[in-house]
C-alpha cells in the first residue's frame, strides 16, 4: 500500500506523515541553568527573621547601631535590615554570623535558640540553601532605663 490519499475529485495526493513534537534542550527545564543567591539576599532574610524573635531588641554592635540610626534619619537612607548580619553563601550551603542586642530580663540562651531556629527556617525555605551554622554574638543588653533616655533624646 502506498502513502497516498484519494481526493474527492479522484486525484492522488501524497500523504505527509504526522510531525512529532520536537523536544528542544535536554532534561527537566528546572535543571537548565544556574541560580545564584547573593550574600546580601541571605543577610536580609536572616536579619528580618532574627528581628521577629521576642527578646531581640536590636541587631549589631553599639557603633553599628549608632551609624545606622544616623543613616535611618537621612532621607532615602532607609533602615538597614542587614545590620548585625554577615553571610557566606556557597553554591548549596550558607553560614551566618549574627550580632544581637537582647532585652533585659530574657533568657539569653532561649532567645539565641529561637533566633537560630527562626533564621534557619526562613533562609532554607526561601533560598533552598542548607544553613550549616548560625553563630550568634550577644553584644549588649537593653536596660529599661536606657529606653527612657533614648525617648528623651529623640524629643529634643
Amino acid at each position: 500500500m502506498s502513502d497516498t490519499t484519494i481526493t474527492p475529485e479522484g486525484g492522488h495526493e501524497p500523504q505527509v506523515p504526522a510531525r512529532k513534537a520536537t523536544r528542544r534542550g535536554g532534561g527537566d527545564p528546572a535543571t537548565r541553568g544556574r541560580t545564584t543567591i547573593a550574600d546580601g539576599v541571605v543577610e536580609k532574610i536572616a536579619g528580618l527573621a532574627a528581628r521577629d524573635v521576642v527578646g531581640v531588641h536590636a541587631m549589631g554592635s553599639g557603633l553599628a547601631r549608632t551609624f545606622g540610626a544616623v543613616r535611618d534619619r537621612v532621607p532615602g537612607g532607609g533602615k538597614s535590615v542587614t545590620r548585625g548580619v554577615k553571610a557566606e553563601v556557597g553554591e548549596v550551603q550558607t553560614a551566618l554570623d549574627l550580632e544581637i542586642v537582647v532585652d533585659y530580663g530574657v533568657a539569653i540562651a532561649d532567645v539565641a535558640r529561637a533566633v537560630r531556629e527562626n533564621v534557619i527556617a526562613a533562609v532554607e525555605r526561601m533560598t533552598s540553601l542548607e544553613v550549616v551554622e548560625v553563630n550568634i554574638a550577644v553584644s549588649d543588653v537593653k536596660l529599661p532605663e536606657e529606653e527612657e533616655e533614648e525617648e528623651e533624646l529623640r524629643i529634643q
